[in-house]
C-alpha cells in the first residue's frame, strides 16, 4: 500500500509511539551526530550511511534517529532507518514485520521523490519475498529496482549497489527454477560490478550464490571452490552471518562426498554461530545439515532430535523449502530405522511442502515474466531487432486473427451438429413418449375396462361376492402393475409374466374359463435376472385371444414359454390352437363393428427403438401353425430378445 503525504506521517508515527522512551540514556554524541545528520539533510544513501553505519544494527539508536527525523518530516532518512529496521527483522525470519518497515522505507522515498532510496526499498522486498519463496511478488519488485535504475543516465555509487542487488536477485530466482546456467550468468555479472565498486560483502554473496548452483548441477568440486572464495571475503569483512552460511554449504558438500566427520567438525561450531546470528534460516539449514550427517552416521536419535528442531522452528517462521527439506530426511531415517509407514508419511508430508514451494502457476508466471523482461530489454537495445520483432507480431496477429474466425467458424459448426443432434434426440425421446402412451392406451383400452368392469359387476348382481371380490383385486393389481410399468424402460422378465398372468386370468371370465393358459421357462433361466422393455407381451396375448380363439369351437390354450436361444439372447414364444391369421382374416371382414388392433405394431416399433441400445438387435417372428392334414392349428409368435 502506497501512503500520501498526508496519510504516511500519522501512520509512521502511530508505529513508532513506543520509540519515545528509548530518547532518555541515549549517548549525547550519538544525538548530536543525528541532529547535525537531520539539519543537513543529505539525499543519497552513502551520506546518510556514512554518519549511521557503526550504530545502524542498534536498534535503540535507530528508533531515536527515527523519532527526531519524523518530527523533522526527514523523509530520505526515515527511508534508510525504516530499511535498515526491515534487513534487520528479515535476518530474523520475522518477514511480515520485514516487509511493513521495507514497505514504509519505500513510502517515504515516493513522498521525498528519492530514486536511490526508492529503488533500494523495492530491492530489498524483493529479497525478504524471495527469502519467503514468494518468487513472483519477489520477481516483480527486483524488475521494476532494476528498470529504474537503468533509466538513470549517470547513477551514484548507492543506485550502481542497487542494480547489483538487482542482478543478485534476478539471479536467484532463476536458480529457484533451477536454470543455473542463467543464473550463474547473473551472478558473474553482478560479481564484476561489485569488483569495480570494490564490494567484498557482494562479491561474498555472488560467490556464494554460484557455488550453489555450481552444486545444484552436481559439480561439487567447482561448488567448494566458491564457497570457500565466498567465506575468505565475508572473513575479510568479518561477516557472521555470511561465514556461518558458506561453513555450512561446505559440510554440505562434505556430506555429500561422503567426507561425514569433516563435515561434523563444521557444522556443530557453526550450529553456536549461527544461533548468535538470529537468522533462523541459518539456524534451520544448519539444523538440518546436522541431522543429515548424523543420520549417515548412524547416530539416529541424535539425527532425529536435530532434525526435528529445525522442522519445528522451520514451521514456526513458515519456510516450506526446509519444512520439505527437514520432512525428506526424517523419511530416510524412519527408512533406516525400518519403520516404513512413518516414513511414508513423512515422504508424502515432504512432497505436500514441496509441491507448495514449486507450485505450477507460480513457476508459469515467473518464467513468462522473465522471458517478457529479456525481450524488451533486447528490443529497446537493437532497433532492427524491434522492427522485424514488430512485423513478426503483425503476422502472429494476423495468423491469430485467422485463428480466432477458424475457432468461431468451429464452434458455428459445432454448435449447428449439436442443435441438429439434440432435435434428433427430442424428435426420438418424442416418439418414445408417443409410443409409451399408446402402449398405455392399448393395454388399458377402453373396451378390456368396460368388459373386465362388467364381468365383476356380474358377478356382484349374482351375489357371488367371493369371485367378485377375486377379481377385482386381480383386476385392481393389473391396473397397478400396468401403470408402474409404464414408465420403466426395462422391467424384469418375472414382473412381465406376472403381469400378462393377471391378464390372462381377467380375460378368462369372459370366455367362462375355458382357455388354459400355461406359462414354462426353461431349466438354467432366471427370471428375476433377464430385462426386456416394459408391457411388451400382452398385446400378442390380446391379439391370440380375440382373433385366434374367440371364434373357435371346443378346447383353448395358449402357452407361452421362456427358452435359450444362441448366446446372448433369449426366445419368448406365444403360441395358441386357434383358428389360424386366414381365417381369422376372413372373420373379421365379415364383422359389422372392425375392432383394429393396433398394439402388435406399437410394440414392434418399441422393440426396434429399444434395439438401438443394444449390440444385438430384437427380432419378431409370427408364424402359422398346421395339422398333418394341411388345417390350421394356431399361431406362435416368437420373439427374439438380446439379454447383452
Amino acid at each position: 500500500m502506497r501512503l500520501s503525504r498526508t496519510k504516511f506521517l500519522p501512520f509512521a508515527v502511530g508505529l513508532l509511539l513506543p520509540f519515545s522512551v528509548f530518547s532518555q540514556g541515549v549517548p549525547a554524541d550519538f544525538r548530536k551526530a543525528a541532529d547535525s545528520l537531520i539539519e543537513a539533510g543529505p539525499r543519497t544513501y552513502k551520506e546518510i550511511n556514512d554518519v549511521l553505519r557503526p550504530n545502524r544494527r542498534d536498534t535503540v539508536l535507530m528508533k531515536y534517529f527515527v523519532k527526531e527525523a519524523t518530527k523533522s518530516n526527514y523523509l530520505d532518512g526515515l527511508a534508510y532507518a525504516y530499511n535498515q529496521f526491515g534487513t534487520r527483522y528479515r535476518n530474523l525470519s520475522d518477514f511480515s514485520r520485514a516487509i511493513e518497515y521495507h514497505q514504509m522505507g519505500l513510502d517515504a522515498a515516493v513522498e521525498a521523490d528519492n530514486t536511490e532510496f526508492r529503488i533500494f526499498s523495492l530491492n530489498m522486498l524483493g529479497v525478504v519475498y524471495r527469502r519467503m519463496d514468494a518468487i513472483k511478488t519477489a520477481l516483480d519488485y527486483s524488475q521494476e529496482a532494476l528498470e529504474l535504475a537503468e533509466t538513470i543516465e549517470s547513477p551514484s555509487e548507492g543506485i550502481k549497489r542497487s542494480i547489483n542487488v538487482s542482478h543478485n536477485s534476478i539471479g536467484n530466482i532463476y536458480q529457484t527454477l533451477r536454470q543455473c546456467d542463467l543464473a550463474i550468468e547473473q551472478f558473474k555479472k553482478s560479481m564484476e560490478l561489485e569488483a569495480e565498486l570494490n564490494n567484498t560483502r557482494g562479491l561474498a554473496v555472488n560467490s556464494q550464490n554460484i557455488g550453489e548452483c555450481l552444486e545444484e548441477q552436481g559439480k561439487l568440486d567447482e561448488a567448494l571452490k566458491y564457497f570457500r572464495q565466498a567465506l575468505a571475503y565475508d572473513e575479510e569483512i568479518n561477516s557472521d552471518p555470511g561465514k556461518a552460511i558458506c561453513k555450512n554449504s561446505i559440510a554440505q558438500i562434505y556430506i555429500k562426498q561422503n567426507r561425514l566427520v569433516d563435515a561434523l567438525s563444521i557444522l556443530e561450531p557453526t550450529l553456536l554461530s549461527a544461533e548468535k546470528t538470529g537468522d533462523k534460516q541459518i539456524i534451520v539449514s544448519v539444523l538440518i545439515n546436522l541431522g543429515w550427517a548424523l543420520m549417515e552416521l548412524k547416530r539416529f536419535d541424535e539425527a532425529e532430535d536435530h532434525l526435528r528442531q529445525g522442522l519445528d522452528m522451520a514451521r514456526k517462521h513458515n519456510l516450506p523449502r526446509f519444512i520439505s527439506r527437514s520432512y525428506d530426511l526424517l523419511s530416510e531415517l524412519a527408512n533406516y530405522r525400518g519403520e516404513y509407514k512413518s516414513a511414508l508419511d513423512y515422504f508424502k508430508k515432504a512432497e505436500e511442502f514441496d509441491e507448495m514451494v514449486t507450485n505450477d502457476l507460480n513457476l508459469s508466471y515467473v518464467n513468462d515474466v522473465i522471458i517478457r523482461y529479456d525481450t524488451e530489454k533486447k528490443n529497446n537495445q537493437i532497433e532492427a531487432l524491434a522492427k522485424q520483432n514488430e512485423i513478426v507480431r503483425l503476422k502472429l496477429r494476423r495468423n491469430q486473427n485467422t485463428l480466432l474466425v477458424s475457432a468461431l467458424l468451429l464452434a458455428l459448426f459445432t454448435l449447428i451438429l449439436y442443435i441438429l443432434y439434440r432435435q434428433y434426440q427430442l424428435k426420438s425421446e418424442k416418439k418414445m413418449l408417443t409410443l409409451e402412451q399408446s402402449m398405455l392406451r392399448s393395454q388399458m383400452n377402453p373396451h378390456f375396462l368396460f368388459n373386465s368392469l362388467n364381468s365383476i359387476k356380474l358377478y356382484i348382481i349374482n351375489n357371488e361376492k367371493k369371485n367378485a371380490v377375486h377379481y377385482l383385486n386381480k383386476f385392481s393389481k393389473l391396473v397397478r402393475k400396468i401403470l408402474e410399468a409404464s414408465s420403466l424402460k426395462e422391467i424384469p422378465l418375472a414382473e412381465e409374466l406376472e403381469t400378462v398372468e393377471l391378464y390372462m386370468n381377467i380375460e378368462n371370465i369372459r370366455f367362462s374359463n375355458e382357455i388354459q393358459f400355461e406359462i414354462k421357462v426353461d431349466e438354467g433361466i432366471d427370471p428375476h435376472i433377464i430385462k426386456i422393455p416394459s408391457l411388451i407381451l400382452q398385446p400378442f396375448l390380446e391379439n391370440a385371444l380375440w382373433h385366434g380363439l374367440s371364434s373357435k369351437e371346443g378346447e383353448k390354450r395358449i402357452l407361452l414359454r421362456v427358452a435359450h436361444e444362441k448366446k446372448g439372447f433369449i426366445s419368448i414364444s406365444i403360441e395358441d390352437n386357434g383358428v389360424g391369421r386366414e381365417a381369422a382374416e376372413r372373420l373379421k371382414a365379415s364383422k359389422v363393428l372392425k375392432r383394429k388392433s393396433v398394439g402388435i405394431d406399437i410394440t414392434k416399433e418399441r422393440l426396434a427403438n429399444f434395439s438401438k441400445d443394444y449390440q444385438n438387435s430384437f427380432d419378431v417372428t409370427i408364424e402359422d401353425l398346421f395339422c398333418d392334414d394341411g388345417r390350421a392349428a394356431g399361431t406362435r409368435v416368437n420373439l427374439s430378445i438380446p439379454t447383452i
